[in-house]
């Protein structure tokens, strides 16, 4: 872990640091195809969902304030998906290099791990996005391919980088817990 970084779960109150971290993502970086920051409402909505499906949803803490977020969300809604998730990373901008990306992202895996889980996906915005691809790379994913052109942001099209680590054996075995509850599909 990091020099200094704390990794808990995150919690209501956590939510304008949320959309602070995101919402210059949004503003000022390709790893995420939204083009307006949600409110701090939106993120507390979307924090909570994780969270009620019973999902990891961290924050990494340097020094009492949160420098980054993780989370694990379902991968599609289908039932056939129930044993995978795909994790979204984002880091503040002046937490950089400092560990904090690995670190939150590692216990997401673990948290998913401990659940029984069998497949993590990383939908990476920008194939040029050197940080991100780095990242998934030293925890165990692997490249599946990059789909150029997917989306228009800052003036460019942008590609769009597909990573999959294996969890519990992956696809080695028939799973051995019940997956997600995913309502309504």
């Amino acid at each position: 872990m990091g020099k200094g970084v704390i990794v808990r779960p995150s919690v209501a109150a956590d939510a304008a640091a949320l959309q602070a971290i995101y919402g210059h993502h949004v503003l000022n970086g390709l790893g995420t195809f939204e083009e307006a920051p949600p409110s701090v409402e939106e993120m507390e909505r979307r924090r909570a969902a994780v969270v009620a499906r019973g999902l990891p949803y961290l924050v990494a803490e340097i020094d009492g304030r949160v420098a980054g977020l993780a989370y694990a969300a379902p991968f599609r809604l289908r039932a056939a998906y129930r044993y995978t998730v795909e994790d979204s990373v984002y880091v503040a901008p002046d937490a950089v290099g400092r560990g904090v990306g690995r670190a939150v992202l590692s216990a997401v895996i673990a948290a998913c791990e401990d659940l029984g889980l069998r497949q993590m996906i990383a939908v990476i915005g920008d194939s040029g996005n050197a940080g991100s691809v780095g990242l998934h790379r030293a925890l165990g994913y692997e490249m599946k391919g990059v789909m150029p052109g997917l989306g228009f942001k800052h003036g460019r099209w942008v590609d769009i980088v597909w990573m999959q680590k294996a969890l519990n054996g992956g696809a080695g075995a028939p799973p051995d817990a019940p997956g997600l509850a995913l309502h309504g599909v």
